[in-house]
């Protein structure tokens, strides 16, 4: 999911400037929070967002999500199919197909 190279490139930055030391779990999860707030205040007045700074924001979440991961030991892309197989059975593509509706009233 995450190529060598990005993934070198995160943890030299990190390192770089000691900032390890402060990735506990719960810092990592309230970044992810804070970052997603501010990619979404890009949209906040208008669904056409300057582009340059949602990139720079997703950046930002995208970033500290793979952070976390990695303090917790977790494959990025096995957590991912996990999650997808969850919510195939949560949401089947006959009675989802097309709509919104939340997976618990999706038989309604």
């Amino acid at each position: 999911m995450t190529s060598q190279s990005v993934w070198t490139a995160i943890e030299a930055f990190v390192a770089e400037r000691d900032w390890a030391q402060f990735h506990s779990p719960s810092n990592l999860a309230k970044s992810v929070a804070i970052e997603a707030g501010e990619l979404l205040e890009c949209f906040q007045w208008d669904d056409d967002a300057d582009l340059a700074d949602v990139r720079s924001e997703l950046a930002d979440v995208m970033t500290y999500c793979l952070l976390l991961a990695a303090r917790l030991d977790l494959d990025p892309e096995q957590i991912i199919l996990d999650k997808l197989e969850i919510t195939r059975s949560k949401y089947p593509a006959d009675s989802a197909r097309g709509r919104s509706t939340r997976y618990d009233r999706l038989q309604d």
